[in-house]
């Protein structure tokens, strides 16, 4: 049996062992999870799909349930410094070795049946969760729903935090073609909670089709913002004075409206406080959205990636940072809608600076070029090595007052943030 010493040499296997790095469908994980637990006895567990908010609202379930004194498992993607923030208990990354002995167990069952990257990493986390006895469970979608190997566990409530273009080529190029994607997570009789204010039709039919009891914000939950608090509302239940959440956004009001719903829906395994929701709603956090770090030059990170991400980030900006002059450090995988992105962007940035990434999936400066060229931007810098040289080209260019702005990518959010630990 293959076994290996260091996290990073199981990984890098892994990336090698299966012909594609994106092979949705269920049979194979399901059929290795069965043999790896063919007892499991699941905790309670809440799905979360969605184009975009899928962290931030696992990031205000994994806070509300601490808070409350829960022992929490999350399993999210993709990370930013390190792959154990993919898989977390009680709010703290699990070790290379939890992960490498889950790793060990997998490989120890799995047979012939080939495994993706993503499949390992899921069933790992499962592995452990169950192992460490967790009080509830909380997980991510990497990609759609119905095929997303998450979906090999049935959820006691699905969210869907929000449906828009991405990941053309796997989910569909409409709204109504990925809306039923992601309504693959629903159950029959099960809560299924939407914080899209317009869900696709396709997403209400597969709810009335699956028999899954959907909620829809706007609809049949919602929120009211007040001058610093907020008061949430469903049916005859409310929540007055709530504090802002955490992370920053109209959108967080979305999400978070969405998660006190799910926590509510639970609340039979799970009983939460008021009190407990409203601290975790003040003590989330989460790198790479919207995240300021403060420096002479203030450096904005944000991971949007995705036309509806971006036209976030762009309002915000707009009303928190207004008549700044702001540089853009950008860059993005080749498979986004990258010309959508600099549509929505270029009324708000001065000037851009294209980083090229190591990473494969990267558009390359060729690439970007073209498209810049065809674009409305008229200030665009090229001609960098990496990360560093074009962060510190758009710093030279920068005077008091001025933002610079990181955006686009995991990726480049995650170089940002090695270079300020570093320093």
């Amino acid at each position: 049996m293959i076994r290996f010493d260091s996290l990073q040499d199981w990984l890098k296997w892994q990336e090698s062992l299966h012909p594609l790095v994106i092979d949705l469908g269920l049979e194979r994980a399901a059929q290795v999870f069965h043999a790896l637990n063919p007892d499991y006895v699941k905790p309670p567990t809440i799905t979360v799909a969605g184009t975009n908010g899928k962290g931030s609202s696992i990031a205000y379930l994994e806070a509300i349930y601490m808070a409350q004194g829960y022992r929490v498992g999350a399993y999210t993607s993709p990370h930013i410094l390190k792959y154990n923030e993919r898989i977390k208990i009680g709010g703290k990354p699990v070790s290379d070795e939890e992960i490498c002995e889950a790793f060990a167990r997998i490989e120890s069952v799995r047979g012939n049946t080939s495994l993706s990257y993503f499949e390992f990493g899921t069933l790992a986390a499962l592995d452990i969760f169950r192992r460490a006895d967790v009080d509830v469970q909380l997980l991510e979608v990497g990609l759609g729903g119905r095929l997303d190997a998450v979906n090999i566990v049935d959820p006691d409530v699905a969210m869907v935090a929000s449906i828009s273009i991405d990941h053309v080529e796997w989910l569909g190029g409409t709204r109504e073609a990925i809306g039923r994607e992601k309504a693959g997570i629903f159950r029959a009789t099960i809560p299924a909670i939407t914080g899209d204010p317009a869900p696709p039709e396709s997403l209400i039919q597969s709810a009335i089709e699956q028999h899954a009891s959907l909620y829809c914000i706007g609809k049949d939950f919602g929120y009211k913002k007040q001058a610093t608090r907020w008061d949430w509302f469903y049916g005859d239940k409310q929540m007055l004075q709530l504090p802002e959440p955490g992370l920053k956004g109209e959108h967080q009001y979305r999400n978070a409206s969405s998660v006190i719903l799910a926590v509510t829906k639970m609340s039979e395994a799970l009983p939460v406080s008021e009190a407990s929701i409203k601290q975790g709603l003040e003590n989330v956090r989460l790198a790479g959205r919207f995240q300021l770090i403060d420096s002479e030059i203030p450096v904005l990170l944000d991971v949007g990636h995705n036309p509806q991400a971006v036209r976030t980030l762009a309002d915000y900006v707009t009303a928190v940072f207004p008549d700044r002059r702001i540089h853009a450090v950008f860059s993005m995988m080749k498979d986004k809608d990258i010309a959508g992105v600099l549509e929505i962007m270029n009324p708000v940035v001065y000037d851009w600076f294209f980083a090229p990434l190591a990473n494969p999936r990267t558009a390359t400066e060729s690439v970007m070029r073209e498209i810049f060229s065809q674009s409305p931007v008229s200030r665009v810098s090229f001609g960098f090595a990496g990360f560093t040289e074009a962060f510190s080209a758009a710093k030279n260019q920068s005077q008091e007052g001025d933002l610079l702005l990181v955006f686009g990518s995991f990726f480049l959010v995650s170089e940002c943030l090695i270079e300020f630990e570093n320093k």
